[in-house]
């Protein structure tokens, strides 16, 4: 295996990886929080309202975005590494 093919594959590992923890943060947000957990959080009240239901209906939206910057700026740091980046 080339120095190049070598270099390719590790940079797909790493990004395959970044986009597994992202997904994974999104399942356990997504179906956890919003699904599974939902009884317990209810007992805890945010504005008036169960933290279930809050979570389910704002908070996933707030954590997908912070998951998307966050995606974006580990992305731009592995393609750096990497030197795939932009200029």
């Amino acid at each position: 295996m080339s120095k190049k093919e070598s270099k390719d594959k590790s940079y797909w590992f790493a990004t395959l990886r970044l986009l597994g923890i992202v997904l994974a943060l999104w399942a356990i947000v997504s179906l956890g929080a919003s699904i599974v957990f939902v009884e317990a959080l209810n007992k805890i009240h945010l504005g008036g309202y169960p933290l279930g239901f809050w979570f389910a209906q704002q908070g996933s939206i707030y954590v997908f975005i912070i998951l998307i910057f966050t995606y974006t700026y580990f992305m731009g740091k592995i393609d750096k590494k990497y030197d795939v980046h932009e200029n």
